[in-house]
């Protein structure tokens, strides 16, 4: 008899060990990564996911909050988009779903790259369309997020320019186009490399999206020889367009000029202009603005303990420097305000730190709401000045004096003086004068009447939200 040959030992598949159980102090990096198994296959999906953590990356098992970056693999937009549906993710406004390249390029680099347009490839764009009926970026600046980084700073500049332009030569419809398209680049999370991703962007036209064309092949834009010196001309305090342009036709070119000749007629705005224009023109930090802001409260407060000072303006949306600061006071009680301004100018006037100041009194009517009537001001009182402030109150500055021995700085600041019950008015509108404007737009095309606080309130709640 023969013996029945051994048949050879079978290989045992080797398990896949799940590293679930990773510990804090093993993950490095705040970014919070799901792998979509889909297309993937799961013993690839396990393999990458033991990979990255090995590496310090945190890798989530389900699809939760948590998620910061969604990767997927050869996945249509459409099919990616109903398998994260089913999975009853609505919101994605602060995720970014990428394609594979980006998990591969950060493992090759040890840690996350920074999220670019190639890596989004078509899935962000059509996933992210889904989430409303206007496409992916709204209309609407009020209703974007954008943060203080700008991707596409080279465009965004590019377009402030050409807005401002348009502005010195009245051309209002021109230079809305390029300011509403330089509001849209600026909320995008990603940098423009190519024609495509401008595919389904809100507020870009063709003039528009041709500038972008001519700027990422000559990285150049011409501006006129007037508008040069228009921007130099408003720069001063107190100059507007029709001044600049005056100044201009009568052959002025700098401001040594325009303070030689003799003919010209100052406002009391210009001259504080001229005299403090070093000071002016220099960008006010925040360090600067919370300085300047103690010394309103402290002024407020020594008439009326329970006035509230608050900041609004650049500063309230977040930006580190500005060009001045703004003020939103009231009392807690209705027409208590009235008259605390001039309580206020008088006591910084007794500091000495009172340079200039111009009040504009309040022309509020309640009989004039509700309203359609959208201006470019405000009937609040208000008040327009020039506070001296001590380097010494700005911890950065303390030893700080410039070539003068001068050991202050002149600050812009506004002051605006609403009832409370018009608190979240004003407050809306001081955020600042694009997002006043969009606002507007948004009550008109909606053909909504600004007829109780409960419009501004919800409007607030949105801009605060976001």
């Amino acid at each position: 008899m023969f013996a029945k040959p051994h048949a050879p030992p079978v290989k045992k598949r080797q398990k896949v060990t799940n590293s679930s159980n990773v510990s804090e102090s093993d993950i490095k990096f705040q970014e919070v990564i799901f792998l979509v198994e889909r297309k993937m296959g799961s013993t690839r999906r396990n393999f990458l996911t033991n990979l990255g953590r090995r590496k310090g990356f945190r890798i989530e098992d389900s699809l939760n909050n948590a998620v910061t970056h969604i990767v997927a693999e050869g996945n249509s937009p459409d099919e990616l988009w109903k398998w994260l549906q089913d999975r009853n993710v609505k919101d994605m406004t602060d995720v970014a779903v990428v394609d594979i390249s980006w998990f591969t390029e950060s493992m090759r680099a040890g840690t996350p790259v920074s999220v670019e347009s190639r890596h989004h490839s078509r899935i962000i764009k059509d996933c992210s369309a889904g989430l409303g009926s206007s496409g992916t970026i709204s209309q609407y600046a009020c209703q974007r997020k954008t943060t203080l980084k700008n991707c596409n700073k080279i465009f965004t500049d590019a377009f402030d320019v050409l807005a401002e332009h348009f502005e010195f030569n009245e051309n209002k419809g021109h230079c809305l186009a390029f300011m509403r398209a330089s509001s849209v680049l600026k909320s995008l999370s990603y940098t423009i490399r190519n024609y495509r991703d401008l595919e389904g962007l809100a507020c870009l036209g063709p003039q528009t999206k041709a500038v972008i064309q001519v700027i990422r092949h000559c990285c150049v834009i011409f501006i006129s020889c007037s508008q040069l010196y228009f921007a130099l001309f408003t720069s001063i305090f107190g100059v507007g367009l029709k001044t600049a342009e005056k100044w201009y036709r009568k052959g002025l070119r700098s401001l040594d000029e325009v303070k030689a000749d003799t003919s010209l007629r100052f406002t009391k705005m210009q001259k504080a202009g001229l005299l403090y224009y070093d000071d002016i023109i220099s960008s006010v930090s925040w360090e600067e603005a919370k300085a300047v802001g103690q010394i309103v409260k402290d002024a407020c407060r020594r008439f009326d303990p329970d006035a509230a000072v608050v900041i609004t303006g650049g500063f309230r949306r977040g930006k580190e420097f500005g060009h001045d600061v703004d003020f939103i006071i009231t009392t807690p009680e209705n027409g208590k305000e009235v008259g605390l301004l001039q309580k206020v100018l008088s006591e910084l006037t007794y500091q000495g730190i009172l340079l200039y100041y111009d009040v504009i009194d309040s022309t509020f009517d309640n009989a004039q709401i509700p309203s359609k009537m959208f201006e470019a001001m405000d009937h609040f009182e208000k008040c327009f000045a020039i506070l001296k402030l001590k380097k010494e109150l700005v911890s950065s500055k303390q030893s700080e004096k410039d070539i003068n021995g001068k050991d202050w700085k002149a600050i812009r600041v506004d002051l605006v003086i609403p009832p409370m019950n018009c608190y979240a008015f004003a407050l809306l509108g001081w955020s600042g004068s694009r997002v006043r404007k969009a606002t507007s737009t948004e009550v008109k095309q909606h053909a909504w009447e600004v007829k109780d606080h409960y419009v501004a309130v919800c409007l607030l709640v949105t801009l605060e939200g976001q």
